[in-house]
């Protein structure tokens, strides 16, 4: 536990110490919010709407960059070889980098529901603000494996530029950005393939319980989207150098 402490803390620090991460980390996401939920879609249910999927939107960039670009900056620098030799459990590595991301996630969630509720003026009962909070919270686990993956696969240029493709484009085809109904067909099937849309459905079924129909499919394809990319992220740690 003292070892996982002080990883924790070390990710941390680390974090704060880079303004240029943590700034768009935690506000870039608020500031698409406020621009494309609440003024541009005039407030009102379009606010609740996209505050379910812009939540998404909000945690994925700390678990794919916090992730995929610094564990290939550590991997390169040669840090990941020496903490394996450590006197430390090989689990806190990640699971300190982990809890950090979700602790950032949070923080980026924050200035998110402010708006949304004070700027928006949504209005939701305590437990769909509960619920959707720790749903968006929770979201950002499979997101992380992703970035984990190419942080331990891939140098930081490699890395810099997949988790930026990949950041956009499950977003866009995800539907986070904008509804996905108005799609073409193809890019509705494609959708149908990305988590961000299933937990975005997810999210949506909270806020607008008319939206829950195909809600136990979605939770079973997150679920099974979650292992798998846990089971990626665990093949590229065992692999990497």
């Amino acid at each position: 536990m003292i070892a996982l402490r002080n990883e924790v803390g070390a990710e941390i620090l680390k974090s704060i110490r880079a303004p240029e991460f943590v700034i768009p980390t935690l506000l870039m996401p608020s500031a698409f919010y406020f621009l494309f939920g609440i003024t541009l879609s005039r407030g009102g249910n379009n606010a609740a709407y996209f505050l379910a999927t812009y939540g998404v939107f909000a945690v994925m960039g700390p678990a794919i960059f916090g992730f995929g670009i610094g564990v290939a900056n550590e991997r390169e620098r040669g840090w990941l070889e020496l903490k394996r030799l450590l006197p430390a459990p090989p689990y806190s590595y990640v699971l300190a980098k982990l809890l950090a991301t979700l602790l950032f996630a949070a923080a980026a969630l924050i200035p998110l529901y402010f708006l949304a509720g004070f700027v928006g003026n949504v209005r939701l009962p305590l437990s769909a603000w509960s619920g959707l909070y720790l749903l968006h919270l929770l979201s950002c686990i499979p997101f992380a494996c992703i970035g984990l993956s190419l942080g331990f696969r891939f140098n930081s240029s490699g890395a810099i530029a997949l988790s930026n493709v990949i950041y956009l484009g499950l977003a866009v085809l995800g539907g986070l950005w904008m509804p996905v109904f108005v799609f073409p067909d193809w890019m509705q099937t494609v959708a149908l393939a990305t988590p961000t849309y299933h937990f975005a459905e997810l999210a949506l079924s909270i806020v607008d319980k008319s939206n829950s129909e195909s809600l136990l499919t979605n939770l079973s394809i997150v679920i099974a989207m979650s292992f798998a990319f846990a089971g990626l992220a665990t093949l590229s740690w065992l692999k990497a150098k």
